[in-house]
Order: C-alpha cells, then structure tokens, then sequence
C-alpha cells in the first residue's frame, strides 16, 4: 500500500532542498545529545561512576529505545512539520493537542538557554572575560543573534553543518578512550558514596541527556522521503548517541587516578583530557564542546521553529507563523524562539534542567497515551514503520518511560511545580483565546486543507464514499468556516487503476 495523496504532497513554500538521512542522523543527535558535554553532572549527582555508567546501561532502554521506536513509527506515519502536536490531536482533539505543542515548545525553549551557558563554561579556563562578570550576558545574547542568523540561512546548511559538527565533536573523545586504555582499573567503575548521592540531580541529569528523540519530527515536513529516512536516522541516531556517552565516560572515569566526584561539572571533561592527554586534548576538547553546543542550538531551534510553523499550518496558530523566508525558514517562529532563549538565559544550569524536564515529561506522557490510542482508534493508519507489536505490546513499551517521567516528576522541587503550573495554566487560556481571535477575525488563520484521511489511509474509505468523520478537516474546531472537500480528487481515477 503506497502512501496517501498528503504524503505526496508538498507546500508551494517549502524549500526544494530536502533533509536526507544522513543529515537527519546528524540533527537526531544534536537534539538529543552532541556528545558527552553536560554529562559530567550526573557523576557528581551520583557520587561517584558506578551509578552513570548504570543509567547509561539501563536508561536507553527503558527510556531511549521505547521513545526512539514511537518517534519511528508515528513521524514516518503522519509527516508533518506539526509532529508530536498532530499525534496528540489526532489521538485526543486540538485541545489536547495546543496544550502538547505549548508544553513541548516552552521545554524546547529552556533547553536551547542552556547551550550559550554550557558554550562559555568550557571556554572559562581559557576565555574568563566571556564567561563571568560583565561580559557574560552580552557574549550570551550576540552568541544566540549569530546562530539563530545561522538558522534563518536554512534547514539544509544547518543539517550538512550538524554533520561536520558531529565529526568534530566526537573526535577528541575517540582520542581520549584511545589514550586511556593503558591506564584504565576497572574498579575505579565501581566507585559510589551513597549517602551524598542527589537523585534528583542524578535523574534529571540523565533524563536531560538522553531526551528528545521525538524533536526531529517537527521537521518531517522537510525530509526527503519520511517514511524511509526516519525508522534509519531513528536507530542510527541511537547507537552514536549511546556510544558517545558511554565510551568517554568509562573512559574518564577509569583512567582518572584518586577521582573526585564532587568536582566532576560543567566543563570537567577537559581536565580529563588535559590529566590523560595534556594540554593539546584539553584545548581539543573545549574547541569541540564549544562546536557542539551550537549544534545543539541550531538542531533544538530548527525544530522549535518548525513546530510552530507545523502548528499554523494545522490552523492552531495564526497564519504569520507559517510565514517563510527567501530561504525556506520560518522567520517569525526563529525570532519568536529566539526571544525566548535570551529571556530565559538569566537562569541557572540546575534550575533549567529540572523546569524543561518537568513539562517534557508531561508532553511525552501525552505522546505515549497517543501512540496507544492510534493503535486502538486507527488500526488502519498506514504505518511504513509500524514497532513489530501489538496493542498490548504498544502498553508495555510505554510503562516503563512512563513510570521514569513520573519518578522524575515526584522528585521535582516546590518551585518547578509552581512554574510549571502557571505555565500550564497559561496554557489552558491561551487555547480559548486564539479560538476567540479566529472567530473574530482579527488575525488571519490557515484553514487546514487536509480532510482526516488524508493522514489516515484506510482501503474501506478509498473505495467506498462513506458520510463520516473523513469529510471533516483534520482539527475541525479550529476552522471557523466548514472545509469544503473537493468533489474528486485530480489523481483518484489514476489512483485506483
């Protein structure tokens, strides 16, 4: 069964050049990971190496692998640049839905704060005017102008440039495991103090570091071939990343003699690399940190843009945002996210963390209740990948993910529920107001083109004129005029034969 007339579909305004797999690896793993950077927080969170070296045993497959698998099947099902927002809508309504892309899109922008941070932490040693006093918010804030500039310039340069970045980044790590290996002593692995062990910076270090695997499908309105290049840039997105941080840690870690926890932050892979290496290793290091956070910039900003370029295109958002420029980028919703990185840029490190990783879980429980209810309420959905399980399989993946969110939801402190709660809330009043600005009119929105079916192929539907719910629009309550169907598509006597 070929996909449907949508998915064949491209926008007037999209740009020509599409995203293909190997690029698409590269971004995958510029939103998830780019390399050990920030990992160093979960040693001293852990006290010590045994319990990271766990949580990268165990982690990615309770977490990674499951979230992997779901991004796989629902982004090469239902290509769209609004992804995980059509999932939930799809699954529960455009209410639902607007609170997913409000929830994902505001993590997405505390994460992207934290990369011009992490960028002048690796660059204190050598760089401290940038990095400290006066000269830190302004380094800051011209850092964020000149990447989203980069990102404005279009998808396929930050994609090829995700590619040379990721070479960059991990080669000074294969040199490090290289040059450990006569040093390492395996019971130096083993090394925990349980009483100064912080779980809640040990998980919220851990879940930061290998989350947002779903973010590449806001851009699956940009990929050549969806269908095809998302289950392999999925699953080789996964091994780089894993090996990426499991290496360099074990590494690090064994090879380090009378090892510290306490000092193991932000930046302290350097002094690995200047303890096992020498200066040269540092310098290495720190040049690549520096060229890995804008990777991770430039990946998190593209789908962020993109998310809300995906969500006016469904009509959820007024028509302006799905505006693009000369380059084929979404200008408005890049400045837009933008704004929010330099207005959030004030906060700290930990404090970041645990607020994005608060409203990422609840969007991703969201994203779980999706997936299983699209294999309950479509099972007919056209699924090019589909994970090789049932219905009672699709629940079992989802509850161990699901259990590690609300573990790291329960330890969040009295301030990240506050925050995440006026954030909710704001959230819940947004929704009836830009309904109310479309009912008035007073700003212009997309009337979603696409009927229900469009998305959802079934055989009993294309052979049969069946009077249901496939002769609404995909978010029939966010269009303030009924869409009128086209009596018969130009392709369907083709289509047929």
């Amino acid at each position: 069964m070929g996909p449907s007339p949508a998915h064949n579909r491209k926008p007037s305004s999209s740009p020509a050049t599409k995203l293909t797999t190997l690029p698409l690896i590269a971004l995958i793993f510029y939103d998830v990971s780019g390399g050990p950077f920030g990992l160093e927080d979960s040693v001293r969170a852990g006290a010590g190496a045994l319990l990271p070296l766990l949580g990268l045993l165990l982690f990615p497959l309770l977490w990674s692998l499951p979230e992997a698998l779901i991004t796989a099947e629902l982004a090469s099902s239902l290509p769209s640049n609004a992804g995980y927002v059509l999932w939930v809508s799809s699954a529960f309504g455009p209410f639902m839905g607007f609170q997913e892309g409000f929830w994902k899109w505001t993590s997405g922008a505390m994460d992207n704060a934290l990369y011009p941070v992490l960028f002048l932490d690796y660059l204190r040693p050598s760089l401290p005017f940038f990095s400290s006093g006066a000269g830190r918010f302004p380094t800051i804030w011209i850092l964020t102008a000149a990447l989203t500039f980069l990102n404005y310039r279009g998808l396929h340069i930050v994609g090829i440039s995700a590619v040379v970045l990721t070479v960059f980044s991990v080669s000074p790590f294969i040199a490090l495991v290289v040059l450990s290996l006569p040093r390492l002593r395996p019971r130096r692995w083993l090394t925990v103090d349980l009483k100064r062990v912080d779980l809640r910076g040990y998980f919220n270090s851990m879940l930061w570091n290998l989350n947002y695997w779903d973010k590449a499908s806001t851009l699956a309105g940009e990929v050549e071939d969806p269908a095809r290049s998302f289950p392999k840039a999925v699953f080789g997105a996964l091994v780089l990343v894993v090996g990426s941080y499991l290496l360099p840690l074990l590494a690090g870690t064994g090879a380090m003699e009378g090892m510290k926890a306490g000092e193991w932050g932000d930046g302290y892979f350097a002094e690995v690399g200047m303890s096992i290496g020498g200066a040269w290793l540092k310098l290495w290091i720190q040049a690549a940190a520096a060229m890995s956070n804008m990777g991770l910039f430039e990946a998190e900003m593209s789908g962020d843009s993109f998310q809300l370029l995906g969500m006016s295109e469904i009509g959820m958002l007024p028509a302006f945002f799905s505006s693009r420029s000369k380059y084929g980028t979404p200008t408005i919703s890049i400045l837009l996210s933008a704004t929010g990185v330099i207005f959030l840029s004030w906060m700290s490190f930990q404090e970041i963390i645990e607020f994005l990783n608060f409203l990422y879980a609840l969007g991703m429980l969201l994203e779980f209740a999706a997936f299983i209810q699209l294999r309950i309420k479509r099972p007919d959905l056209h699924r090019p990948y589909k994970v090789p399980v049932g219905t009672y399989g699709a629940i079992a993946i989802c509850i161990p993910p699901a259990l590690l969110l609300i573990l790291v939801m329960c330890l969040a402190s009295l301030r990240t529920f506050i925050v995440s709660g006026i954030i909710m809330l704001i959230g819940f009043v947004l929704y009836p107001a830009i309904q109310l600005m479309k009912n008035k009119q007073w700003v212009r929105f997309i009337d979603p083109s696409e009927p229900v079916e469009s998305y959802f192929e079934t055989t009993a539907l294309r052979f049969e004129n069946v009077a249901d719910e496939a002769s609404l629009s995909l978010l029939p309550e966010f269009s303030s005029i009924k869409h009128e169907l086209p009596e018969k598509e130009p392709d369907l006597e083709t289509k047929l034969e």
